[in-house]
């Protein structure tokens, strides 16, 4: 009786394949790094006492700009 092995092929197939699942899921996970001088601060706005508290900011505009037809 012979003891054959079975192709690796496919063994090596799927644990690449995980490999490479694993290593984009781990790069989505990842926080993404901003260089420091790309920052744009906005001034610290305090909020009104009575409610309210709407401004224009940076993102409001840029919602604005993809409502545009």
């Amino acid at each position: 009786m012979q003891n054959r092995q079975p192709h690796s092929s496919r063994r090596s197939f799927f644990s690449g394949a995980a490999t490479a699942g694993a290593a984009a899921a781990a790069a989505v996970a990842l926080p993404q790094v901003v260089p420091a001088d790309a920052t744009v601060s906005e001034p610290v706005r305090v909020a009104p006492e009575k409610g309210g508290g709407y401004h224009l900011s940076a993102h409001v505009k840029q919602y604005y700009k993809t409502t545009q037809l």
